[in-house]
């Protein structure tokens, strides 16, 4: 029996390749470009479809329960913590220079320039006049404001209807999405090694330097925030922040192990009830909803890895395009669709609305792994911690289980 090589083992293998083949062999590489180009046009020709469809789905399936008090102070929770982790990888991002690219002659040549939009502009162009027009143009954010008000009256619609099989359609082209997306993700080490070959060709190994820098403020900032989350956590909830960090080191273990939020989910409710003293109500709420609507890894690492991509083409954002990422990576992260090399899809999103080269994407498929451990951990334990502060909200939280005095 042979074993399959899993896709994140494949884009590595195809990344070493490419450098290799653009350090010695820059005259070929060039000419696969065009093979890199076809795939990143194939990854985004569902992209305004998927986020549709997905964010659709997510708040269509919120059960009436979970529209309550309960359920409205988790939606809440999680909006600003998502919010909070764009906006603080924006600010990790732009005081160490993570994409500082200055020994990269290439890049810093080059002659793109920032959108220049003001901030009532930027206000009005989160609402669409014609949806059809929004998805022709791709424009995420309008996209996303319809796909709520749809949700919603799609929520509402189905209280009514309980037989209609309009939810059921809807989730049934949502999978026929993701599996198109699928199936171009089986091209994506040629894809990623046709342009990271032409790519160092071009720019030449000293790329490598600025995704090591990258890399490692984007785990500091990643550190940081959970930090952060822990003392919020220890100062409302009046716990144990080393108890509270033992208490969920096997979810955390599984998250970086595994970067997955759904793999991880069985023993994140487990610990949860069991080892936090939470009540069966708040993670059977939390938890599960905070798998569609939650994604505080997912929205740092846009904000993030948008603001290195400025700063390695040598682009100044000002104060209206900073707003409109940490916006529209807030909006983005709730359509964080479960697919293979779903870091990949999220900036093939955000990257174009940015007016930012597509093809730069690929210049970070090399570190995806480590990237998809740093966001899954933070997706992980961003629910747990919301779930925290929403049970403490309603005193369901049981100490003597949390400090172990209470074995179950």
């Amino acid at each position: 029996m042979t074993k399959k090589v899993s896709m994140i083992t494949q884009i590595v293998i195809a990344v070493i390749l490419g450098i290799l083949l653009g350090l010695f062999f820059p005259v070929i590489a060039q000419h696969l470009k065009i093979l890199g180009d076809v795939f990143l046009k194939l990854m985004q020709m569902v992209i305004p479809v998927l986020i549709l469809g997905q964010i659709i789905q997510a708040v269509g399936s919120i059960e009436s329960k979970e529209l309550t008090s309960l359920g409205g102070r988790t939606i809440f929770v999680f909006g600003i913590s998502s919010f909070l982790a764009a906006v603080w990888g924006i600010f990790m991002a732009l005081v160490f220079k993570a994409g500082d690219a200055s020994n990269v002659a290439g890049l810093q040549n080059s002659s793109i320039q920032a959108q220049e939009i003001s901030f009532s502009e930027t206000l009005l162009g989160f609402f669409p006049i014609n949806i059809f027009d929004s998805l022709s143009k791709g424009s995420i954010i309008q996209i996303i404001v319809f796909a709520l008000f749809f949700g919603v009256a799609l929520n509402k619609f189905m209280e009514k209807d309980p037989q209609s099989q309009l939810a059921k359609i809807i989730v049934d082209f949502n999978d026929v999405i993701i599996m198109i997306i699928r199936y171009v993700m089986v091209i994506a080490p040629i894809g990623i090694f046709a342009l990271i070959s032409s790519t160092i060709s071009n720019l030449g190994i000293q790329i490598i330097l600025p995704l090591i820098k990258y890399l490692t403020v984007y785990a500091f900032a990643t550190l940081l925030f959970m930090i952060l989350w822990i003392l919020v956590i220890t100062l409302y909830a009046r716990v144990n922040p080393i108890r509270l960090v033992r208490n969920m080191k096997n979810m955390s273990i599984m998250a970086l192990a595994t970067t997955s939020s759904a793999i991880t989910l069985p023993i994140a409710m487990e610990e949860t009830k069991y080892k936090l003293g939470l009540s069966d109500r708040i993670t059977n709420l939390v938890l599960p909803l905070g798998m569609s609507l939650n994604s505080n890894g997912s929205a740092m690492h846009m904000a993030i890895t948008v603001t290195a991509i400025s700063q390695m083409y040598n682009i100044e954002f000002g104060i209206q395009q900073i707003v409109y990422v940490a916006i529209a990576a807030t909006f983005i992260s709730l359509a964080n669709a479960v697919v293979p090399g779903a870091g990949l899809v999220s900036l093939a999103i955000i990257v174009p609305q940015m007016g930012l080269p597509i093809e730069s994407i690929a210049i970070f498929a090399g570190v995806e792994w480590f990237v998809g451990m740093l966001r899954t951990i933070l997706n992980v334990n961003s629910d747990v911690y919301t779930a925290i502060i929403v049970a403490k909200s309603v005193n369901e939280i049981d100490y003597d289980i949390f400090n172990g005095k209470v074995k179950i």
